[in-house]
């Protein structure tokens, strides 16, 4: 194998960083030198490679998976960044390989963009796969939902192990009737949860398809209470306290624990799991707390209407201020008619004192619509934050952002306080 490629991938991936930037961009170099390098390069782990994909929920998800794992004494490759393109995959891998491209693991668990994982399994057919949902997300590149499902339904298709699948989203559960070559494994809820993790055709109003509820799931969340929750797996109850925040990522809490069983095929130690997902800290952006003025200020992830609706409900707005920061670039998904469907009325009492981002004036009118007040709009975020931060002195904050408006509110507050520096 010539190792040029991989040299100068190492090389680029520096000077990326020494520039504050550019993560996925050593992942396109070596990938245009070497096209063979990343499937080589995670062909002969011991446990193969697990792919994460679905609308919502994928990296924080993938970090639980990946801390799951670490628990049991795996070491585990990832692409942390949250770059879940394939050269995101080929990025992260420059940064853990030898000079000759040689990788050191036991598993790779990977969170993959739905379109992008599609190309990711022609290369490296995974050995497992979680899939977790399917809800309306960035209609400008993936479509309706059923061509988001025909996505996933090929990742499972090219799966050679175990495909483990929400049997709550019709949609996802019933990929398994298509998989023939590889076991299926299911994750669900408890039937008194059912409302609070609706699926698309129920957030809609529309009568859908009913889930497979009598379809056996290797871990069922049973109950929530705060940031509590008791989960079911083998037939015996455990109840754990998580720090992470929200209930979206409590039920992919029982996605991650369905997934990380799979991988040990047995072998688990159900005591160090439930101890791993306990210390799970939040991924960046997802629920991630930050320190400004001696207050929290939290960044909450929002990209389709459930993310939104979820968010908001498990952040109580009292007695913190609110940010809203929304852009409509690429990674978030050009149409934003999806405001549309979320109910705002939550904020009414507090208000919402900035609203930022390319499509400030789009979320202020929908605010608008629901009776809102709105303390300010600008549209440039940094100057839009600095406003935020000085006119909420005193207060805890709260930051609801998509992606990439998140990524320019960590890099502004980077400037001001701690945050985790994620490459």
């Amino acid at each position: 194998m010539n190792p040029l490629p991989v040299l100068v991938g190492k090389a680029v991936r520096i000077a990326s960083r020494l520039r504050g930037g550019g993560s996925a961009l050593p992942g396109l170099v070596v990938e245009r030198l070497d096209p063979g390098f990343m499937a080589r390069a995670l062909s002969n782990l011991p446990r193969g490679v697990v792919v994460v994909s679905g609308t919502n929920g994928k990296t924080t998800t993938t970090k639980m998976v990946v801390e799951l794992l670490e628990g049991q004494g795996l070491k585990v490759f990832t692409n942390r960044t949250g770059s879940n393109f394939t050269r995101g995959v080929a990025a992260a891998l420059l940064g853990e390989v030898d000079w000759r491209g040689r990788l050191t693991a036991d598993v790779a668990v990977l969170e993959l963009d739905e379109a992008h994982a599609v190309h990711f399994v022609k290369l490296v057919p995974p050995r497992f796969s979680l899939l977790l949902n399917v809800l309306r997300d960035q209609l400008d590149r993936f479509g309706e939902i059923d061509a988001t499902t025909r996505l996933l339904e090929r990742i499972a298709l090219a799966t050679t192990g175990t495909v483990v699948l929400n049997r709550e989203d019709p949609r996802v559960a019933g990929i398994a009737s298509s998989v023939t070559t590889a076991d299926v494994v299911y994750f669900g809820l408890d039937a008194s949860l059912r409302s609070t993790f609706p699926n698309d055709d129920e957030l809609r109003g529309a009568a859908g398809t009913a889930p497979a509820s009598a379809l056996p799931a290797d871990v069922v969340l049973r109950s929530v209470d705060g940031n509590s929750a008791e989960f079911e797996a083998d037939g015996t109850v455990t109840r754990t306290d998580l720090r992470l925040r929200g209930v979206y990522n409590i039920f992919n809490a029982a996605a991650a624990l369905a997934a990380a069983r799979t991988v040990m095929a047995g072998t688990a130690d159900d005591d160090r799991l439930y101890a791993s997902l306990a210390a799970v800290e939040p991924a960046f952006g997802r629920g991630e707390s930050l320190v400004v003025d001696g207050l929290p200020l939290e960044l909450v992830l929002v990209k389709n209407p459930s993310g939104f609706r979820l968010g908001l409900k498990s952040f109580d707005p009292a007695g913190c201020a609110t940010m809203i920061a929304i852009n409509d670039n690429y990674a978030d998904g050009r149409d934003m008619s999806w405001l549309w469907d979320v109910d705002f009325d939550s904020l009414g009492l507090g208000g919402v004192e900035m609203v930022s981002g390319v499509r400030a004036y789009d979320m202020a009118l929908r605010l608008k619509y629901d009776d809102v007040r709105v303390g300010a709009v600008e549209t440039d975020i940094p100057d839009g934050l600095k406003q935020f931060i000085g006119g909420s002195a005193g207060h805890p904050k709260r930051i609801f952002c998509t992606y990439t408006a998140m990524l320019a509110v960590r890099r502004e507050l980077s400037k001001i306080t701690k945050v985790e520096v994620v490459s």
